[in-house]
């Protein structure tokens, strides 16, 4: 009877292993395996340990099966078998790196003689980044010794996953003695082939590929690979393959990539603690760069100047407003934004060359021909801010001056709409009204900008001075649209998280509101407390409450509170200054709470119920304000998204109708 019950128990991989004769095919068919794997179950690892074992596991990965193979032989056994080396199985893993036969089966995947299938690729990626994590020398020590493992992976460079591999090899990271591998890679002739690959003639998933190894490459700066790719040399290459074929715009538009990243490595991975939450109208601060390498770049501006005429391209873009002819084109976008970051470094040989080959000008034109490309505006703003920012009193003038700023802010306003004029790429929809501008906000953003910098810049002032138009613009217009734009003097009480802070402290902002935001705070404790949402049971309601921290957002900096409830609770978001009337103000009010928000009402700010029980132990205490930015940026985007870095809010917030904003909230989930 005891037998009985421990065979029962058994489980179907210990029956599969019981048997005199098994094949492993037997076992990587039952379904347990990778949970007896990680369960480190003895007889199956010293099983799946044996050299003839891993060399079937590897053939799994890195051969082909053919097309009239079973199912299991294309897509079960190559998964059980990627599965099983990334266990991290220590003895499995010394069978493979101690077997330089294993290592050449298991590299013989990136030759280029033989079918490379993307499924098979990625089992060979995550087997490669499980051995450089776990058997980092013995791996290390192979690709020292095969010179060709480099040259194949670039070679493959188009396949993602492979690029995966190449990037964390170049990576600094992983290595016991960083500087020595580091340098091994710099000596070699890695970063050459990698440059070679945005050549005009490698495709487009190629030229993606090849620029995010270098960017990862520029991230790791100071480092042997990195100074060597900031060289003159190096900037001269990546230049020659973005200019070498006008039609490649492919080649342009990374190559380009790979020289912001050189200019400001954070670019090249989006983050959103790159920009500010509280304000769209974001310029990161200048970067220190190498000056040989921005010297190295300038030769070619002349060259990019001539990518931003559109008078010889012929494309026609329709669009819901009517036509592009031609649309700008995403390397037009890159070159504006390169320009952009040049800008930021404030070097001043770079600054003279873009006034004396009449760059900024150009790409100034562009932001009112193309009146609804946001990104473009986005760009545009920041070389303007840079430009007035800049300590280089000929780049302040060249603006003024000869790009004559002013007046074609002025000038803007006076037409709001689309001209629809020969000479402009942006043509209104025929039989339909021309619509409105969609630079206005950005437009006026940078005309406060104008004017905060006047009232400290003699130079910048004398030319606002010296315009009576300008005067009387700022003195009507613009003021009259700040004043409408002001969220403070709104009635409803919108969030202000998203505008610039006029106030001297958050204390005096907070006290100035029309209600209690710490009572009201309280007061949603209470409400999870109490489980007014739902009565099944006392656990339910403890539960609620040790959710709080959870479900109520507080933000001070905004003056909004948000409840979230739990599915089980419902969805509904009560947000703004006047939440819910209490029973206690209202006389003569005797009717039934039936939906949530009636409820609601039946908790006063003291968080006791008609039922005179109260509990202060649970209210909610709110933090300083290092607690309160730490669960903002619990809630922020993961990247950093055009919508809180001006690229698509600003023209809608300040060119649109202001009474449109008031009905629109921000929900936390």
């Amino acid at each position: 009877m005891f037998w009985k019950l421990t065979h029962l128990s058994c489980s179907p991989v210990e029956e599969v292993l019981d048997k005199e004769n098994f094949t492993l095919e037997e076992l990587l068919d039952e379904e347990e395996i990778i949970q007896e794997c990680k369960a480190l179950n003895s007889r199956l690892i010293n099983f799946l340990r044996d050299r003839a074992q891993v060399e079937q596991l590897l053939r799994y990965i890195v051969e082909v099966p053919s097309e009239d193979a079973d199912s299991k032989w294309k897509f079960k056994f190559p998964f059980i078998a990627c599965e099983i080396f990334t266990c991290e199985i220590d003895v499995i893993l010394k069978t493979l790196v101690d077997d330089e036969e294993l290592m050449d089966l298991l590299f013989s995947f990136l030759e280029t003689d033989r079918p490379h299938c993307a499924l098979l690729a990625g089992y060979f990626s995550k087997v490669v980044v499980c051995l450089m994590l776990r058997k980092t020398i013995p791996l290390m020590n192979y690709v020292q010794t095969h010179h060709d493992v480099f040259r194949q992976m670039v070679d493959l460079i188009g396949i993602t996953s492979i690029m995966e591999v190449l990037v964390r090899l170049v990576g600094a990271d992983i290595y016991p003695n960083t500087k020595d591998v580091m340098q091994w890679l710099a000596d070699s002739n890695l970063l050459e082939m990698i440059v070679d690959k945005l050549s005009p003639s490698s495709s487009p998933e190629v030229h993606a590929n090849a620029a995010e190894t270098l960017c990862t490459i520029t991230l790791n700066a100071p480092s042997p690979l990195a100074t060597k790719l900031s060289s003159p040399s190096f900037v001269a290459r990546i230049f020659s393959h973005a200019l070498e074929d006008s039609h490649s715009k492919s080649a342009l538009v990374h190559s380009l990539s790979v020289c912001i990243s050189l200019l400001d490595p954070k670019r090249s991975i989006p983050s959103p603690m790159m920009y500010s939450y509280r304000c769209q109208h974001v310029y990161e601060s200048s970067v220190c760069v190498n000056p040989e390498t921005i010297s190295a770049m300038l030769p070619n501006f002349g060259n990019l100047l001539k990518l931003l005429n559109v008078s010889s391209d012929d494309k026609i873009l329709p669009t819901t407003y009517g036509e592009l002819r031609p649309p700008l084109g995403k390397h037009r976008l890159k070159i504006v934004e390169f320009i952009s970051v040049l800008l930021k470094t404030g070097n001043e040989v770079a600054e003279d060359e873009l006034i004396s080959s009449g760059t900024i000008e150009r790409v100034l034109d562009l932001f009112f021909e193309y009146a609804f490309n946001n990104a473009l505006h986005h760009h545009v703003e920041s070389i303007i801010n840079s430009c007035l920012e800049s300590r280089n009193s000929v780049l302040v003038d060249h603006l003024f001056e000869d790009c004559n700023l002013l007046g074609k802010i002025l000038q803007t306003d006076k037409q709001p709409t689309v001209s629809g004029s020969e000479s402009q790429p942006t043509f209104p929809a025929t039989g339909k009204q021309a619509p409105r501008l969609g630079n206005i906000g950005h437009l006026t953003r940078i005309a406060n900008k104008l004017v905060q910098l006047g009232s400290n810049d003699n130079c910048i002032r004398g030319y606002l001075e010296k315009s009576m138009e300008w005067s009387d613009w700022h003195t009507t217009v613009l003021q009259e649209r700040n004043t409408l734009g002001n969220v403070y003097r709104w009635a409803c009480g919108r969030p202000t998280a998203l505008l610039d802070r006029t106030r001297d402290s958050d204390e005096e902002d907070v006290h100035n509101r029309d209600y209690d935001v710490a009572a009201l705070a309280n007061n949603l404790s209470q409400a999870f407390q109490y489980t007014i949402y739902d009565n099944n049971g006392a656990e339910e309601g403890h539960g609620a409450l040790d959710r709080d921290d959870e479900d109520v957002y507080f933000d001070d900096e905004s003056a909004e509170v948000v409840l979230r409830l739990g599915d089980e609770q419902g969805s509904n978001l009560f947000t703004n200054s006047d939440w819910f009337a209490f029973r206690d103000d209202r006389t003569g009010d005797d009717s039934k709470s039936t939906s949530p928000t009636e409820v609601m009402e039946d908790i006063n700010l003291n968080g006791t119920t008609n039922g005179g029980n109260s509990n202060s132990d649970d209210e909610v205490v709110v933090g300083e304000q290092e607690e309160l930015a730490e669960r903002k940026s619990d809630v922020m985007p993961s990247s950093s998204s055009d919508a809180f870095n001006g690229v698509g809010g600003a023209d809608s917030a300040n060119g649109g109708d202001f009474n449109q904003q008031k009905d629109k909230s921000r929900c936390v989930r």
